[in-house]
């Protein structure tokens, strides 16, 4: 299982990457707050984490169940984070980094025993 995990959180690098400059481009640039820059952003790396996990980490069929469960499951809980974080008016790279330790480890868990069991 450890090996499965370290393809999760090397997938999960790029993920992260493409999750903080979407969510940059939304509130910074687009004015968006950040529950709704924080779930947009969550959508387009959560698709693409998706797909290369489904191939490369879990070695799976990507269907459309597996997709709407991750995807569904990780969305609520990105807009729940940028939501806190709206109520708070905590700083934005606060939330984005509970966000992405919260993904890390929950998004792993959820993925290896429901998503790809």
């Amino acid at each position: 299982m450890l090996s499965v995990f370290l393809r999760y959180a090397a997938v999960g690098v790029a993920n992260t990457a493409l999750h903080w400059a979407v969510f940059f481009l939304f509130f910074s640039l687009g004015g968006l707050p950040q529950s709704w820059s924080n779930f947009l952003a969550f959508i387009g790396a959560a698709t693409f984490s998706f797909f290369i996990n489904a191939r490369f980490t879990f070695k799976a069929a990507s269907t459309r169940r597996r997709y709407l469960l991750f995807v569904g499951f990780m969305a609520l809980m990105s807009y729940a984070f940028g939501y806190v974080g709206d109520v708070l008016e905590g700083p934005a790279v606060v939330v984005l980094a509970l966000f992405s330790g919260f993904s890390l480890v929950v998004g792993f868990l959820y993925s290896r025993f429901v998503v790809f069991r």
